[in-house]
């Protein structure tokens, strides 16, 4: 029995799946500008830090989580639905929910080894052990925008709203590339603020052209774990998990007192990437999750 094609169901005879490019990436773009329009729509002097401006951003990306599904279920095609309701193709499904869950973290945990081991010689893992520490982390409105606001509606928004659209067009490896690059470029709006509070522009656009890089691999990454889990836990678990390790201090292995324990870090960042990346497929094995959406047979 031949593979099922993109755009169709695995069963014969079923209802061709298909969205005109203009319509699936139009959509998706309109999505993204309302995103990005929605952090700016309040007047304020304060920076993004101050908690009047997170308070704000928190409302506005509450409200863009509101309006981004009505794009998928309006612009889904009708053979889709046949089979599965909005919220299912957006990712929240029963199926396979504990797998997307803890898999994904093991991944990007094995990818962090490096850091994660850094962590673990210095102590610094004995502040989690701290109830007080997750008290105050719940209270605190930058660690809640990090760690829990920023993920939801960021994978909410440029995965599992854009995801169901852009697989009804392309095939699952050209829809995985299209939106990181949306992602990436919606975080070049932090231009605007450093350059009002007086960074200068070759800074500004050197931290920015890193910032965009990054944050497009990690969307790469995002959007592969979407398609393969079918699930919205699973890039919402790494894309916390990622916002609390933060980008990896090199700086913290080249200061090691000895060439030997240098040595040792620099060893596990290695085997941490090599790692991630040879149990990459098999740990998102779509039907270890349960995964049986229209474009689980092309992944």
């Amino acid at each position: 029995m031949d593979p099922p094609q993109p755009g169709t169901f695995p069963e014969a005879n079923e209802e061709v799946i298909h969205l005109s490019a203009a319509v699936s990436v139009g959509a998706c773009f309109i999505i993204s500008v309302i995103y990005v329009a929605s952090l700016y729509v309040w007047r304020s002097k304060h920076d993004r830090d101050h908690p009047s401006t997170i308070k704000r951003r928190f409302f506005s990306v509450f409200v863009v989580m509101i309006i981004s599904p009505v794009f998928v279920a309006v612009l889904t095609s009708e053979g889709v639905f046949q089979r599965y309701s909005v919220w299912q193709i957006m990712g929240f499904r029963l199926e396979g929910l504990f797998t997307a869950i803890v898999l994904p973290l093991v991944l990007t945990a094995t990818l962090f080894l490096g850091p994660l081991s850094v962590t673990l010689t210095n102590g610094l893992w004995r502040i989690y052990s701290e109830p007080m520490y997750w008290v105050n982390a719940v209270q605190n409105l930058m660690w809640l925008r990090n760690h829990l606001v920023a993920p939801l509606s960021e994978e909410f928004t440029f995965r599992a709203c854009m995801l169901p659209l852009l697989l009804q067009t392309f095939r699952p490896h050209v829809a995985m590339l299209i939106t990181p690059l949306l992602f990436g470029l919606a975080h070049l709006h932090h231009i605007k603020e450093r350059l009002r509070d007086g960074t200068p522009l070759r800074v500004v656009l050197t931290v920015s052209f890193f910032q965009f890089f990054y944050t497009t691999i990690f969307g790469i990454y995002s959007a592969y774990l979407f398609v393969r889990s079918g699930h919205f836990a699973a890039p919402f678990v790494a894309h916390a998990f990622c916002n609390h390790m933060g980008f990896p201090d090199l700086q913290e292995v080249t200061s090691q007192p000895s060439e030997r324990r240098k040595a040792m870090f620099i060893g596990l960042y290695v085997l941490g990437f090599v790692g991630w990346i040879v149990l990459l497929p098999t740990l998102t094995t779509p039907a270890w999750y349960a995964n049986n959406l229209f474009w689980a047979g092309d992944v």
